[in-house]
């Protein structure tokens, strides 16, 4: 099945908002089966979406449009889509009766220019909104399916997951596709190919895909076939490989996260864990307490960001920092050591570094971290690993805390 996802609205092209929805409800659609084969975007002017509806119906069978159903003078998707498939606007009473239940409900009046979100196309199937006043929209006519949603993120979501994803569901569709993730982390992009490639031949039935982020690489497989069973064992039979060759680097599938990962092996374990950070500044607790029950594996954190909090906290002796500098290998074991036997936990975390875009030198060039991890069964010592990163201050940080809790993984798991 072709699908095409249109977004509508000037702030689109502009720059001024990031199109969010089109990702949303192309992975959604992923999950259900379908893989979305274009994606566009228009303006809020008539001329353009009449121009955009028209292209995107003929080309694909199903098209999903987001924006300008609002009641405003520059809301024209609905005005678009009367004139590409020529009907009319038709008032419908229960859709205005039910907008002015819900300004009841909150105590509200309802602005007399809502009384527009009452007019829907003529003959269109109408999807309830729970969060706005708009409703979504479907005309199916002559083979292809026009679906049109609003703009809001919360509200499009709402409609999508309840109402439109259930009825592609049950649209005719003559393949079957299976969806697999296998999230990575500790290894580059180039890397997972080198090690996956040479011995790996694809039919055109299944699809793997390299997605790079800043916490690792999510390795997507899509297998296409006329059963479920068949897309199922193209799948499983991708997956085994990649498990055989990068096993080591795989920590999780689908939406897993590597925090979570994480808190369950020390859960699991019943091992607790702390941190201190510098270059950081606290991202790397901020992500391990993001998880619902971390209180049960997480003491504390230290944010020694000064050299005297390193010193008078964390117990790094002053010569290591004349010596060495405070990012430098030993800095690192020795914020990891300070910081376990502060806390008394079962593990410390520890990371410097210079995140960038100043500071940086030849010796040590912006992007240059060292992490550390102590254990109780070393109480004066510390594994230091150190990572030459990029440039960017945000993804530096980012990068060293998931490469920390990555070190962590493997001290766990036994990985060498």
């Amino acid at each position: 099945m072709n699908i095409e996802i249109l977004t509508i609205g000037d702030e689109l092209l502009t720059g001024h908002t990031v199109d969010s929805n089109a990702s949303y409800i192309a992975e959604k659609l992923l999950q259900i089966g379908h893989q979305v084969k274009y994606m566009s975007s228009t303006g809020d002017s008539l001329e353009q979406m009449e121009e955009a509806f028209r292209l995107a119906l003929n080309r694909a069978q199903v098209v999903i449009t987001t924006g300008g159903l609002g009641p405003t003078d520059d809301d024209n998707t609905k005005k678009a889509i009367v004139k590409v498939f020529k009907r009319n606007l038709i008032f419908h009473e229960e859709v205005l009766e039910d907008l002015k239940k819900r300004y009841a409900i909150r105590n509200m009046e309802m602005p007399a220019i809502n009384q527009n979100q009452a007019l829907l196309p003529q003959g269109a199937k109408f999807f309830p909104n729970k969060h706005g006043s708009a409703v979504g929209l479907c005309i199916s006519e002559n083979g292809r399916t026009f679906i049109s949603l609003p703009g809001v993120p919360r509200e499009m979501e709402q409609i999508l997951d309840d109402e439109v994803l259930p009825y592609i569901s049950k649209m005719p569709d003559s393949d079957s596709i299976t969806v697999l993730k296998l999230r990575t982390t500790g290894v580059g992009e180039s890397k997972l190919s080198e090690l996956i490639n040479p011995k790996l031949k694809l039919e055109s039935s299944i699809k793997l895909a390299y997605l790079p982020t800043y916490s690792g690489v999510d390795l997507r497989i899509i297998a296409t076939a006329s059963t479920k069973d068949e897309s199922d064992s193209l799948a499983l039979s991708l997956k085994r490989h990649l498990e055989s060759t990068v096993g080591k680097y795989i920590y999780g599938i689908d939406s897993d996260k590597l925090e979570e990962i994480i808190g369950q092996l020390l859960k699991d374990n019943d091992k607790t864990i702390a941190t201190a950070e510098s270059c950081t500044g606290g991202y790397l607790g901020s992500i391990i307490t993001s998880i619902a029950g971390s209180s049960n594996w997480f003491i504390g954190g230290i944010i020694s960001y000064d050299n005297e909090v390193k010193k008078n906290l964390l117990q790094v002796d002053k010569t290591i920092i004349e010596q060495h500098g405070a990012v430098s290998e030993e800095c690192a074991e020795a914020m990891a050591v300070g910081c376990r036997k502060l806390l008394d936990t079962d593990y410390a975390l520890s990371i410097t570094g210079i995140a960038g875009p100043d500071g940086g030198s030849d010796e040590k060039p912006v992007g240059t971290v060292y992490i550390g991890l102590a254990t109780k069964r070393e109480k004066d010592k510390a594994i230091v690993k150190k990572f030459s990163l990029f440039t960017d201050r945000n993804a530096n940080r980012i990068r060293a805390s998931y490469a920390a809790l990555e070190l962590l993984r493997r001290e766990i798991l036994d990985i060498q």
